[in-house]
């Protein structure tokens, strides 16, 4: 009987291992879809010079984190509507419902952040940053940042074809959108076809251009796939549901709260970098990016795990939400130990990818960001496990004590001890990101814990919330 009931176990793991794998591929691969978008403009603008990609990177970070709290109550719409699929009864209206919230939700957050972006310039200065790199930035963000609800919208919908075990028309459409980017970048920071250049700002308006193209593909096939348009996901649109809306706050603004924590200490990195120089931005441009690239991955496997936990929370079954965090963390640990091997022993060739040796100040460049990424490859496990083990909890709609550990870790610990090993400690920016390295450990180590002891036998449990 024992025997018989290790095997009926290790043919449950085997499956949610394939059905983990299966869901979370094309979320990761959405997700290097949509990252490329970024990373083709900081390739076009660091080929123009070194000035255009500084500003790109300041303007970019302040972009993503005024992004976060729309991001996290778009971010809502998987868990809520995991729970409701696994739920099973009612789940056509109810999905549509979390939909819907979530959509209200995006518009809510969206007109105050416009707000912000559209002062990029004279944020900037506040901040200390040079005038000339300030200008730049405010030309980049306001071309970009029409695409900020268009992006919102296309994860409120990723959420739920995640929740359907249906990623990849979200998938086919983020391909779409990188091979959009390409063209455009060149066309509208070159200009040309009646076109004037438009440097940093033809970049922002290619994003926010390829952002409107990827929300109206996904809809279109959704609007085309049988099965998917018996939810009447957009009918009725203007209909307000205060009960939802109020239910997609209470999960989706804890997490804009963790990801506003995490995107605002790495804004704040680049803050500190701009008082190094345009040379040590450059640099820290470099490095982000290739750290944003490999992080893409767990972040794909965190919102499958999403997915998987509330699925089977949903339905009720405490073991396999167990089982499908604990496959998801596996599946993050292991590629990002690959990443730190590949970033400790390839951090040169990987900085000059992102530089043309013939403009002035780029082997400085290339040489501080080789540095930087060997600090990236030593927290490269620690960010993975984090970033899946959030993805976990938010499938149990465990939200307000991540973002609570997040706090901590990132900004009372890392940051502080970053800007202590900088500027006292005479680091510079190396000190920088070995407070960054500290602050993810520190999460890592938290936020593991954290889904250890939900995840002992019976602790999990489906919240309620009104319905």
């Amino acid at each position: 009987m024992d025997e018989n009931a290790g095997g009926k176990q290790g043919r449950a793991w085997s499956a949610e291992w394939r059905a983990m794998l299966a869901l979370a591929w094309p979320l990761v691969l959405t997700n290097l879809s949509q990252f490329a978008l970024g990373l083709t403009d900081s390739v076009f603008l660091g080929r123009v010079g070194t000035l255009e990609l500084a500003a790109a990177t300041l303007g970019s970070n302040l972009y993503f984190a005024a992004l976060a709290p729309t991001f996290g109550l778009a971010l809502a719409a998987a868990p809520l509507c995991a729970q409701t699929r696994g739920r099973g009864r009612g789940h056509l209206r109810g999905m549509r419902r979390d939909v819907r919230a979530a959509f209200w939700a995006v518009a809510a957050g969206t007109l105050p952040t416009w707000v912000l972006l559209w002062n990029t310039e004279a944020v900037l200065l506040a901040l200390g940053q040079e005038a000339a790199l300030a200008a730049l930035a405010a030309e980049y963000v306001r071309a970009m940042m029409w695409g900020m609800p268009l992006f919102c919208g296309f994860i409120v919908l990723r959420g739920f074809l995640a929740a359907e075990q249906r990623p990849n028309a979200a998938l086919v459409v983020s391909g779409f959108g990188i091979a959009l980017n390409i063209p455009l970048n060149y066309w509208l920071i070159h200009g040309g076809f009646g076109v004037p250049a438009l440097g940093v700002a033809g970049a922002g308006l290619a994003s926010a251009l390829c952002n409107l193209a990827m929300l109206a593909g996904l809809v279109a096939m959704i609007a085309r796939d049988r099965r998917l348009r018996r939810y009447h996901l957009f009918g009725r649109l203007w209909r307000f549901d205060a009960a939802r809306l109020r239910e997609v706050a209470a999960i989706g603004l804890p997490i804009a709260g963790a990801m506003a924590l995490e995107i605002a200490v790495f804004s704040a990195a680049a803050i500190a970098m701009g008082w190094m120089g345009a040379l040590a931005v450059a640099a820290h441009a470099i490095a982000v990016q290739v750290a944003a690239m490999t992080f893409m991955v767990p972040m794909g496997v965190g919102q499958a795990a999403t997915a998987r936990v509330g699925l089977a929370t949903g339905a009720g079954r405490a073991s396999a939400a167990s089982r499908a965090g604990w496959v998801a963390i596996g599946f993050g640990a292991g590629f990002m130990a690959f990443a730190a091997t590949l970033l400790l022993l390839a951090g040169g060739p990987i900085a000059w990818l992102f530089l043309d040796a013939a403009n002035p100040g780029a082997a400085e460049t290339a040489a501080l960001a080789t540095t930087l990424l060997l600090v990236a490859g030593l927290f490269q496990l620690a960010d993975g496990v984090q970033a899946v083990a959030a993805g976990a909890l938010r499938g149990l709609k465990d939200t307000r004590v991540p973002m609570l550990l997040a706090g901590l870790g990132y900004w009372v610990i890392g940051l502080p001890c970053g800007l202590a090993l900088a500027f006292p400690g005479g680091l510079g920016p190396i000190g920088i990101w070995l407070g960054l390295a500290i602050g993810l450990f520190i999460v890592a180590g938290l936020m593991l814990a954290r889904w250890v002891r939900l995840s002992r036998a019976g602790g999990l449990t489906t919240r309620r919330w009104p319905r």
